[in-house]
């Protein structure tokens, strides 16, 4: 084999356009990309091309599941030699869907996260160039919006909904149950 026939014919862009097509598992009006869990993508010169995935929690039964979805995915576009990785830190959050992910979670009929997770806004730089001051992850309860009717008149009603990563909330203007999904 020369070396030309060893060098990748797809890109990293391209595989990340690939991994755009996957659906979550769960929820699959998403796909893994607009999820955010989906954290890297390399291809080397020899065509092995890494994928490297966060669970959207430790532990994550559909983990497996979303790792063969990845795997026949590029296999179907002739990607031969496929390692995927687990990372789990930094942990996954909410703050890493994307606002096409949020807008397909919103018209599939599940609210999706109403705030950012992370608040750095109080991070502040001393003279050194240090960063100092809280950053915190707690946050005010959500003003949850109803993704049938728009209200914010909303009320929560458990939180635990269809699945771990989800509550159920209803809205007391249409009148109508849905799933909120939990900021992370």
């Amino acid at each position: 084999m020369d070396s030309i026939d060893s060098l990748a014919s797809f890109t990293p862009a391209q595989v990340w356009q690939w991994l755009g097509e996957v659906a979550d598992p769960e929820i699959p009006v998403i796909s893994i990309v607009d999820l955010g869990i989906v954290r890297d993508v390399q291809v080397s010169a020899d065509a092995v091309c890494t994928v490297v995935i966060t669970p959207t929690y430790s532990g994550c039964p559909a983990m497996q599941v979303i790792a063969d979805a990845v795997t026949e995915a590029l296999r179907a576009h002739g990607v031969q030699q496929i390692e995927l990785r687990n990372q789990l830190s930094p942990a996954w959050t909410t703050d890493w869907m994307s606002a096409s992910g949020k807008a397909a979670l919103r018209g599939y009929g599940i609210a999706p996260p109403a705030q950012q997770v992370i608040d750095i806004s109080g991070l502040q730089r001393n003279a050194h160039g240090s960063a100092h001051a809280a950053i915190s992850r707690s946050v005010p309860a959500p003003q949850v919006e109803c993704p049938h009717c728009g209200s914010l008149h909303t009320t929560l009603t458990s939180q635990f909904g269809s699945t771990p990563c989800k509550a159920l909330y209803k809205c007391l203007d249409c009148h109508e149950p849905f799933d909120y999904f939990k900021c992370h």
